[in-house]
């Protein structure tokens, strides 16, 4: 069920009427329901993993507050363990056996060796590696006694299931979310325009930015060899529109539809390409899943604590752990490898010196950085992002007119995110008064019907 799609529509206003006439219980109560039958519209067999992770972090959990009401660390941790082992065996039958596997075979096969097998071929729930983590985060809290286990199952299911943010994020802290589900809650004036306002930029961002973009960008990807300089690097720069804008977009739209339940959900991008380096970008980008990389590994590991060398190390392994969690591929590897490689130099460089480059040019660097670095996020291997690059980098004439639509969807982009960033206000666009904000909403309304097509595109981040 996307959110990109009529019958998203129809089911989010059954569920906001219904839960606006009754009582806080009632309320998570419904909620729930409407949670697992947002998820059981993809497959609902994989409902029994979702059920798997909230019994196991709630008894865990209690377990957890339990040992530590009676000093006990050495049963705390054990119930922890018990917690990261089924939580990360999940994720390993369900998401990476299949990798470990054809990559085993291959080693085996360098060095001259067979390793025959039955050949594994799970499908991937939608989502998994957004609630794992989501869940993971909670019994680790309770461990660290940076919030008390909950006794509420319903409540802390909610917290799990949450649909707005259930498939592919924000990954909220439970100290967070889950108190909101324990209160009651109330949807002002504010809230409803807020919501609305989010939901409609997000649907901006998906239909008109994402899916143009992607369209257009499908045809050099496809076919590299056929096209010229202009048109590679158009391709390059339009992955990069893309993938900003459908996973922005879902962001958006999953922030407006809690908005509008009454949930205030973390906001998850924050205008990534104005950063002026890549440490900036990382602070801007996916903030959900980089600030708990920071918190859950980074920071173990370590941190910046240790000297120089060994802060290298921590950010090198971060990245390439945060490679891997966004698939079971040595491209997704490579890629966090960079960013980890990135982050790494410019810390090196950053230390007593400040950049000698001016704020214009700095965000432009970090946006060319960033985006061919997204190659072999799009690519199926690393064979094809060289094909790609030795192509791009031959030199060859192109057609510049392959350069308008990105100049269009550069400038759509920037009429969203440009007065939200100079005034350091995701609200900006929102409007003083009542005529305003009709103004703006009915033109991201026409913009939405114009550009969208006769069916929904499926989100990027649902593949993770």
């Amino acid at each position: 069920m996307l959110f990109n799609s009529l019958e998203f529509a129809g089911f989010f206003v059954v569920v906001v009427v219904a839960y606006h006439v009754l009582p806080r219980r009632p309320q998570n109560v419904l909620l729930l329901v409407a949670s697992y039958w947002f998820y059981a519209a993809w497959d609902p067999r994989f409902l029994t993993l979702i059920w798997l992770s909230t019994i196991v972090d709630y008894v865990c959990g209690r377990h957890i507050g339990g040992a530590w009401g009676r000093s006990d660390e050495t049963s705390a941790r054990r119930w922890l363990a018990c917690s990261m082992i089924v939580n990360l065996g999940i994720l390993g039958i369900f998401k990476y056996a299949g990798f470990f596997a054809d990559s085993a075979a291959s080693l085996a096969g360098a060095f001259g060796l067979e390793l025959s097998g039955p050949t594994l071929d799970i499908v991937l729930p939608v989502g998994i590696s957004f609630y794992t983590f989501q869940t993971m985060s909670y019994t680790i809290d309770v461990y660290r006694r940076k919030m008390e286990a909950t006794d509420n199952l319903l409540d802390f299911a909610l917290f799990v299931a949450f649909f707005p943010q259930l498939v592919a994020g924000p990954i909220e802290r439970a100290s967070h979310l889950l108190p909101q589900m324990q209160r009651d809650r109330s949807v002002q004036g504010r809230d409803v325009a807020e919501g609305v306002y989010l939901i409609a930029v997000g649907l901006v961002r998906k239909v008109v930015i994402a899916d143009t973009a992607g369209i257009i960008a499908d045809r050099y990807f496809a076919s590299p060899a056929t096209f010229g300089s202009v048109e590679l690097f158009a391709g390059v720069v339009l992955y990069a529109l893309q993938i900003y804008g459908d996973f922005a977009g879902y962001s958006n739209i999953a922030r407006g539809s809690a908005r509008l339940l009454g949930f205030d959900l973390m906001r998850n991008f924050q205008h990534p390409y104005f950063s002026r380096n890549i440490t900036d970008f990382w602070r801007r980008w996916h903030m959900s899943l980089s600030t708990w990389l920071r918190d859950y590994l980074y920071i173990p590991l370590g941190g910046n604590q240790r000297g120089p060398r060994r802060t290298y190390v921590n950010l090198a392994a971060t990245m390439l752990l945060g490679g891997l969690w966004h698939g079971a591929s040595w491209n997704f590897v490579v890629w966090g490898g960079l960013h980890g490689v990135y982050l790494a130099w410019h810390r090196l460089r950053a230390s007593g010196q400040r950049s000698s480059l001016r704020p214009v040019s700095a965000t432009a660097a970090t946006f060319v950085l960033v985006a061919f670095t997204w190659l072999p996020f799009r690519l199926e291997s690393m064979g094809e992002v060289g094909s790609y690059l030795t192509r791009l980098f031959s030199f060859t004439p192109g057609d510049f007119s392959a350069l308008v639509p990105v100049a269009v969807l550069v400038l759509v982009l920037l009429l969203i995110d440009l007065p939200q960033h100079l005034a350091d206000d995701e609200f900006a666009g929102l409007g003083t008064t009542i005529p305003e904000f009709g103004v703006r909403l009915g033109t991201a309304v026409v913009l939405v019907v114009l550009f969208a097509g006769s069916t929904s595109t499926p989100f990027i981040y649902f593949q993770f």
